[in-house]
């Protein structure tokens, strides 16, 4: 049984800020703060409010927080200056964000943002800064049974006050988005005790109940009669079977062109027989990323009834050494026919997305495939945290991505293909090698997955390694689960699939 481990601060929505709210957050644009309307705020409070703002040399920098005890009626009120900078969604994202950081273990309850009393953001601006509250408070404390007092979420509500005409609209799209963005971190922070291929199915399925989407679920039976030796060769080893789970949203009618996300499920890595350091290893719980971004993408899709027709495919298996486990140097065949020397055992995501691509094709036929995976560790050296890798096989699929990961925050970077680096996985007893040399490894393994996309098929691949798990928090998310490409494939949808 899954318990509910989502803390979320309810997001309430007033015409005007409610008598005797306690604490009080007001939005500051940049260099703004001698346009706040402090007689919203109550009592004579600008002179020891605008001269606490200067002593902490605050200017309204997007994020940026000052917090102020001011007299108010005889009592004192604690309130929140929140710096908006120049307006723009992210900003707005930033300041919502950090109201929930700063209050969400601090005691207080509830927090009211009076967005009529200092900078005002569009409808979609207040969205983002609603949303942005919300999913900071994401919390996954199960097992913390000695959890300090001090260190407990208090923070319960957050009500937005004055947000302008249309908020609403946008608003209900955001929510879908943070729900997505809920489902991936749950996949994401779990321990692989507790999501494994066929508990992932299990707990997906049962979060998109009721949303319309049309569900499919191959088992290892299934797939072994389909020919999918690759996908099933990285799972031989474990005692957990491996599931491929198909999410279909039909919201554009039958002749719109499919769109296929696909997602690397890899519950567990160990390496296989290849196997890692034990140092780190933990993390591996981690390496389904790619297929979490995929649930959590396809249950925001459905939740706000995007009209576009996308199916998301998430290969699930778990990466284990044992007696039965793939060996360095076995051939396997692929369900595309295509042979597979398996060099290193711990080169399995691209052995398990190349069955997903062959399958979605056959069974979908997409005009355009984007998949997902924590793929290389290559990627975090030429990148780090900063930014996903992406590759293409078309330049406007490319520049679409691009376009969406600059507007949610979840940001890319293309890296080249070329029959040059193509040529580095050539076999000499198979078709291919699942992987080449030292050099370009994130490259290789992008070629390794265009081998298996049919001619005339859009495709990009998103190395997203560096970008699932944070060590940090960050504008929408504490330390840990990021939910990174929920927010990206939604974008991505909406500017490129919907009219």
């Amino acid at each position: 049984e899954f318990r509910r481990v989502l803390f979320r601060s309810q997001i309430v929505f007033a015409p005007t800020v409610p008598a005797n709210a306690p604490i009080l957050a007001v939005p500051v644009a940049k260099d703004g703060v001698a346009k706040v309307n402090w007689s919203a705020i109550g009592g004579d409070v600008e002179a020891v409010a605008t001269s606490a703002a200067s002593a902490a040399r605050f200017a309204g920098e997007a994020g940026s927080v000052v917090e102020l005890f001011v007299p108010v009626d005889g009592a004192v009120r604690q309130v929140l200056l929140v710096g908006v900078g120049a307006g723009e969604n992210a900003d707005w994202e930033k300041a919502g964000g950090a109201i929930t950081g700063r209050l969400l273990t601090s005691g207080a309850t509830s927090v009211v943002a009076d967005l009529s009393a200092g900078a005002t953001p569009t409808p979609k601006a207040a969205a983002h800064f609603a949303a942005a509250a919300a999913q900071r408070a994401w919390r996954y404390d199960t097992y913390r049974t000695k959890l300090a007092e001090k260190s407990k979420p208090t923070l319960t509500e957050i009500t937005i006050a004055g947000a302008p005409e249309g908020t609403g609209a946008a608003w209900a799209e955001q929510a879908a988005v943070t729900g997505g963005l809920d489902l991936t971190r749950w996949l994401v922070t779990s321990p692989p005790n507790v999501v494994y291929p066929e508990s992932f199915v299990e707990k997906v399925t049962k979060e998109v109940e009721g949303l319309g989407l049309e569900i499919t679920v191959l088992d290892e039976a299934q797939m072994t009669e389909l020919g999918m030796g690759s996908l099933l060769g990285v799972s031989q080893g474990s005692r957990r079977e491996a599931r491929i789970l198909a999410l279909k949203w039909n919201g554009a009618g039958a002749d719109a062109p499919t769109l296929a996300f696909v997602g690397k499920g890899v519950t567990f890595d160990s390496g296989g027989i290849s196997i890692k350091p034990g140092a780190g290893m933990e993390d591996m719980k981690w390496d389904m990323g790619g297929a979490g971004a995929v649930a959590g993408a396809m249950k925001a899709i459905a939740s706000r009834k995007a009209k576009a027709n996308v199916v998301g495919v998430m290969g699930l298996v778990e990466n284990m050494p044992d007696g039965a486990a793939l060996r360095p140097s076995d051939v396997i065949t692929s369900m595309s026919g295509q042979t597979i020397e398996v060099l290193n055992t711990d080169a399995e995501g691209r052995l398990v997305l190349c069955d997903c691509v062959t399958w979605v094709q056959q069974a979908h036929k997409p005009t355009t495939i984007v998949d997902l995976a924590t793929l290389t560790g290559a990627m975090i050296v030429a990148l780090g945290t900063e930014n996903g890798g992406i590759f293409a096989n078309d330049d406007v699929l490319a520049d679409q991505l691009i376009a969406a990961g600059k507007a949610t925050g979840d940001t890319l970077w293309r890296f080249p293909l070329s029959p040059a680096y193509d040529k580095l996985i050539d076999s000499p007893i198979a078709d291919m090698k699942n992987v080449g040399p030292r050099g370009a490894g994130s490259i290789t393994a992008a070629q390794f997955i265009k081998r298996f996309v049919d001619e005339g098929v859009k495709w990009a691949h998103l190395d997203i390694a560096g970008m699932v798990w944070s060590d940090k928090p960050g504008t929408n998310h504490d330390k840990g689960a990021t939910g990174y490409g929920v927010r990206l494939l939604d974008q991505f949808v909406a500017d490129n699939f919907e009219g």
